[in-house]
């Protein structure tokens, strides 16, 4: 009877939990730890590459095609003349084409603006935090060359991470602001599109960059389109551009212009 019972215990124990004889793979740590140094190498490969196309300069001047629609629709367009030393002077003239008549003229350096009303003959000297105010945006003097230029804007490199399509190079970033996401070319990483969106969930900032017709690293056209409230939408069609040239950026006001 005893051993009867045994042999009932026996068989219930291996019913309920039967043994398993089968083990279970598990990677082994050096083969995760190969997976995570891989991961990390292509992060920091894509960042040197990326990086690679930055274009560093002394000076640079262009002439600009500005088309620019908004919720009163399509504006007349400008001609913009850029000249700017880096770190130090922006200048801009901007003409109404159809008149072909200079109507604005800027000067922005690190930390402040003057704006120039060729028309009412007036001038606004604002700080740089001006720009912050008409375009919601929280541009530093560094940001607007780089935005001009064509480099990457608001791309945090110590919040990087990229994956691979086959058709291209995906990136996305995240700072203080804004999270970044950016498309790449596979051949070259050159930029084709840049998409913001805010990091305050209270506000639904966006701003889309798409960069085309490259000059070697220097795109020839872009798109940029800024939406909040309102929509912005701004094409620039660079016509020249030089760099590393010597110019000028001397701004005088004139003295018959009155301060509002």
């Amino acid at each position: 009877m005893l051993v009867g019972c045994n042999a009932t215990k026996q068989h219930i124990s291996s019913t309920i939990a039967p043994r398993d004889t089968s083990k279970v793979e598990l990677p082994e740590a050096s083969a995760i730890n190969a997976r995570i140094k891989d991961s990390i190498d292509f992060v920091k490969n894509t960042l040197i590459k990326l990086d690679s196309n930055y274009i560093d300069f002394t000076s640079f001047s262009a002439k600009v095609k500005v088309e620019v629609e908004n919720a009163n629709g399509k504006q007349p367009d400008i001609l913009a003349t850029l000249r700017m030393v880096k770190d130090s002077a922006i200048w801009i003239s901007l003409t109404a084409t159809f008149l072909n008549i200079e109507v604005y003229r800027a000067y922005i350096t690190k930390d402040s603006v003057i704006l120039l009303n060729k028309q009412d003959k007036e001038v606004q000297y604002r700080s740089l935090d001006y720009l912050q105010e008409v375009t919601e945006i929280p541009f530093d003097f560094k940001t607007l060359q780089d935005l001009i230029i064509g480099n990457p804007v608001f791309f945090e490199h110590d919040h990087a991470s990229f994956r691979k399509t086959d058709q291209y190079l995906l990136g996305a970033s995240w700072g203080n602001d804004f999270k970044n996401l950016l498309t790449l070319t596979l051949d070259s990483y050159l930029l084709k599109h840049s998409k913001l969106d805010d990091v305050n969930i209270s506000r639904n900032r966006t701003a889309s960059i798409t960069y085309d017709d490259y000059d070697k690293n220097f795109s020839t056209k872009r798109q940029i389109i800024i939406s909040e409230k309102n929509k912005i939408d701004i094409r620039l069609n660079y016509k020249q551009f030089e760099f590393n040239k010597e110019l000028s950026v001397s701004f005088s006001v004139p003295k018959n212009y009155k301060k509002k």
